[in-house]
């Protein structure tokens, strides 16, 4: 088998065994496809590499001024593969297995303030070229802060899954797990307002022989739903619009203010893991550690003894 065999094999596997999205396959195959480059260049392959070659391309990695993230990636698709190869028998050992990776700098999440998330949520009710636009992008503001969705759940939502006027929002994440978030007030009156006015669009659509779309946010790209891409100049400009530094604003920015906003106000830490997805708690303590240097920066910019 040539390593493009062995590659597609693993990709394979992660789907059907581990529900893996298409875009953590695609980031597999990247990373993948760079060290088999590399061997290549080498005068190696998957087959004959050792682990000498797999400390050599980490090396390779570092002197390219890649972020240890980067190479933690890249070294946790290394492992899997052989792992994948090992246990179906394609290699008698795993050249991979006792190489420790370079750790990840340990970065607290940027987040937001609630008075920065007002000004979002209040530009997205004013942003677009008619009453629909508008109504979309305000769900779509109201849902992501009101859920903590990631964005690639966000804007792959199914209709049916906000029919009805839902209290609970049913929510499709990685590997194909499921889990159920509550709507505040708030989101449940944006999603109702965007249902009318998708169900008028989709009523036009229909008298032009249009077929009607199964996504809560339809598009007419290749994907059939609104793209994170899309998403994520939308809410750049929502940013400009409402006075809040673009470079602070991301989809996941949100979900880190949904997160850390919670704990602020005394919500378990075990029910923000629910809501997240996160498979362990070690994932969402990072947000204790985000409060407290919220509370730290708090005394020290207030505190009269903390300041010159």
């Amino acid at each position: 088998m040539t390593d493009r065999n062995w590659i597609a094999a693993f990709l394979d596997a992660q789907a059907a065994e581990r529900g893996a999205a298409t875009n953590t396959q695609l980031a597999y195959a990247r990373d993948l496809s760079d060290f088999t480059e590399w061997l290549a260049g080498k005068g190696s392959s998957l087959s004959g590499a050792q682990k000498a070659d797999v400390e050599d391309y980490l090396v390779h990695c570092d002197t390219q001024g890649l972020a240890k993230s980067t190479r933690a990636r890249r070294l946790s698709a290394i492992k899997q593969l052989y792992r994948f190869c090992f246990e179906e028998g394609f290699r008698g050992d795993n050249p991979a297995v006792q190489i420790s990776g370079p750790g990840r700098d340990k970065r607290l999440p940027k987040t937001l303030s609630t008075e920065e998330v007002d000004r979002l949520l209040d530009a997205a009710s004013t942003h677009g070229r008619n009453p629909a636009d508008r109504q979309r992008n305000t769900c779509l503001m109201q849902l992501l802060y009101a859920t903590g969705m990631r964005v690639s759940e966000l804007v792959s939502l199914p209709l049916s899954a906000a029919k009805g006027d839902p209290r609970m929002l049913l929510i499709r994440g990685k590997g194909g797990k499921e889990r159920m978030v509550p709507l505040s007030a708030p989101a449940r009156a944006a999603l109702r307002d965007w249902l009318k006015a998708r169900e008028a669009m989709e009523d036009a659509a229909r008298a032009e022989g249009k077929p009607a779309s199964s996504f809560l946010f339809p598009s007419r790209g290749k994907s059939g739903h609104l793209t994170r891409h899309a998403f994520y100049m939308l809410i750049k400009d929502l940013a400009v619009e409402g006075g809040v530094s673009p470079s602070k604003v991301t989809p996941h920015t949100l979900r880190h203010a949904f997160a850390t906003h919670l704990l602020a106000n005394g919500a378990d830490l075990r029910a923000i893991q629910t809501f997240l997805g996160h498979a362990d708690v070690s994932t969402t303590e990072i947000y204790t550690h985000v409060l407290e240097e919220r509370l730290k920066e708090l005394v020290l910019d207030h505190h009269p003894m903390a300041r010159d």
